[in-house]
């Protein structure tokens, strides 16, 4: 065995509703042996993203279920401290999907794993803004929501790592731009910091009007993260020919039962002039990771990219972290620092 001991969350039973205590647990193991070709991999930086709690669930979704027993997935920022591989060296920094637990093994030809180029930016941010998220943003507004000058743009989640692309982003390209967020705070730091034209705080309890006031002549593109009342409301101001990326829903996430929860697809595809939209994942653009990264690392190095990140300390807290997460407690990227 090395010399090394790994901790790791798993999924101990799956969650009904909200995670509970039990739900998943902290083990430790002895790290093996590299194999020829294999790479060791510390964690730095682990990402918390709302995608990773349907996983938990035992239903075939767009990814397969996280296994009883395995870590909860998700994707890190680590350092190469031992190699049987040409490809790395010791002292590489790589993100890759080595999951919740300190340390993880990966072949050394194994895809979706990329060497951290320096770009001038925080190496969290790689999972952040100019990471995953940052890219998922990019990718659904740019060649999904395919904006166009003078349309109004509406995102929900607006305050996170993906909403905080976007909504910069549709600025950029000459948009106006309306955000969904919840409480004064977060509204105002998407007005005040980040360039959005007005935020619909989602709390307020005058959702529909608010909206309605906010996106004086209807809405062309919504970039879809939320579902639930947001969806609705917006749903009611899509003007003919609007596009719809669909990232995900969040508020249906902790759902008892997922067959029973009212998706954007029921709400867009009631509709008489339906919006053009889908549901889309990052990967579909793999071929521009590299290109995408170093994009969005420039535009956060230029300042043209702001961002906001609440940072948990430690593998011990990742759990709470992720749970507040779910709630909105977090502002901007929820991070868990693991390592130095």
């Amino acid at each position: 065995m090395s010399a090394y001991s790994n901790r790791k969350v798993v999924l101990n039973q799956r969650p009904q509703g909200e995670i509970k205590d039990g739900d998943l647990v902290i083990k430790q193991e002895p790290v093996r042996d590299l194999k020829d070709g294999e790479v060791l991999i510390k964690t730095l930086w682990l990402s918390l993203d709302p995608y990773m709690r349907p996983r938990m669930n035992d239903s075939k979704g767009y990814m397969d279920p996280i296994e009883i027993g395995a870590p909860i997935v998700g994707e890190s920022v680590g350092r190469v401290v031992e190699s049987k591989s040409p490809n790395y060296a010791v002292g590489d920094v790589v993100t890759s999907y080595s999951g919740w637990q300190e340390y993880s093994i990966i072949p050394g030809d194994a895809p979706m794993v990329y060497k951290v180029q320096d770009h001038g930016i925080p190496l969290q941010a790689y999972l952040g803004v100019a990471g995953m998220p940052g890219r998922t943003g990019y990718c659904g507004l740019v060649y999904v929501g395919k904006p166009k000058a003078g349309e109004t743009v509406v995102v929900s989640a607006a305050s996170g790592p993906v909403g905080t692309v976007v909504g910069q982003t549709a600025k950029q390209l000459g948009c106006r731009v309306v955000g969904v967020a919840g409480g004064e705070e977060k509204c105002r730091y998407v007005v005040e910091e980040l360039g959005f034209d007005e935020c619909v705080d989602y709390k307020a309890g005058n959702l529909e009007q608010d909206l309605k006031d906010a996106c004086p002549n209807g809405i062309d593109v919504y970039f879809e993260n939320v579902g639930g009342a947001v969806t609705r409301a917006v749903a009611k101001l899509l003007n003919s020919g609007s596009r719809v990326p669909i990232c995900g829903y969040v508020s249906a996430y902790n759902a008892e039962d997922a067959s029973k929860v009212e998706t954007p697809f029921h709400v867009f595809g009631a509709m008489e002039d339906k919006p053009e939209h889908r549901f889309f994942l990052v990967t579909e653009w793999q071929d521009k990771h590299q290109e995408i990264t170093a994009h969005l690392a420039e535009q956060i190095a230029s300042g043209k990219i702001k961002y906001r990140e609440t940072i948990a300390e430690g593998l011990d807290n990742a759990v709470d972290a992720f749970k507040g997460m779910l709630k909105g407690k977090n502002f901007g990227k929820q991070l868990v620092r693991v390592a130095e």
